[in-house]
């Protein structure tokens, strides 16, 4: 469990190594926020238990409780308790409209453009083998094959700025860690990132923030 300034504990419902967990764990940790882990094996279906589903109607994880509060969706998440508890921890959200902006367009990137191919890689790569689902080669060509466009787009990017929204370490920055570990460190493909010496160089500074490593540990 983490420090914090608050008095309310928030209830984070999932395991803490799925993806979109860490990413809302990350977020806490960041803000500051004292949270208590409510763990579920999603391996044996908890997640679409009828208890769960009057929580979360999709049966994906995570959850949180805040007191009498119940949100899901992780980036959704996020935003809340970035705006929430904006004066404490982090600023992940930007202090100007204009930078406020750029942290949403380069997290709606995240979602729409990023999101689904590196996901895809994850999912035929390291999912389908441990559940003995065969291996798409076609999908996974095709998936590697947007990434990599996707991470040109990138590079140039962060040829101009340190991080995608600008200067400072936002929202933008945090989402892209959990689903980019599992490619650099589990399916083979860290050279999609170690290619572009820019994003390499995200990489590395994101990934060595104090936040994520608690993750990790947990």
């Amino acid at each position: 469990m983490e420090a914090s300034k608050n008095t309310m504990v928030v209830k984070v419902i999932g395991p803490p190594y799925a993806s979109c967990s860490r990413r809302v764990l990350a977020c806490l940790i960041e803000k500051e926020v004292e949270f208590e882990i409510i763990p579920i094996d999603i391996l044996k279906g908890e997640q679409k238990s009828p208890e769960f589903l009057k929580l979360q109607p999709f049966g994906v994880v995570p959850v949180i409780q805040d007191g009498d509060y119940t949100l899901y969706e992780s980036r959704a998440i996020m935003r809340y308790y970035s705006e929430k508890y904006k004066s404490q921890g982090t600023d992940l959200l930007g202090k100007t409209l204009e930078e406020k902006g750029l942290v949403e367009q380069w997290l709606e990137t995240e979602g729409q453009n990023y999101h689904p191919p590196i996901y895809n890689l994850i999912l035929h790569l390291l999912f389908h083998p441990k559940l003995g689902f065969p291996v798409d080669d076609k999908i996974v060509k095709e998936s590697e094959e947007k990434l990599e466009k996707v991470l040109d787009i990138y590079e140039e990017r962060l040829s101009k700025s340190k991080y995608l929204a600008g200067e400072f370490f936002s929202l933008a920055d945090l989402s892209h860690l959990p689903f980019t570990h599992y490619l650099v460190h589990d399916i083979g493909r860290a050279y999609l990132i170690r290619n572009r010496k820019h994003v390499s160089a995200w990489w590395d500074d994101i990934t060595s923030r104090e936040s994520w490593k608690k993750v990790l540990q947990l």
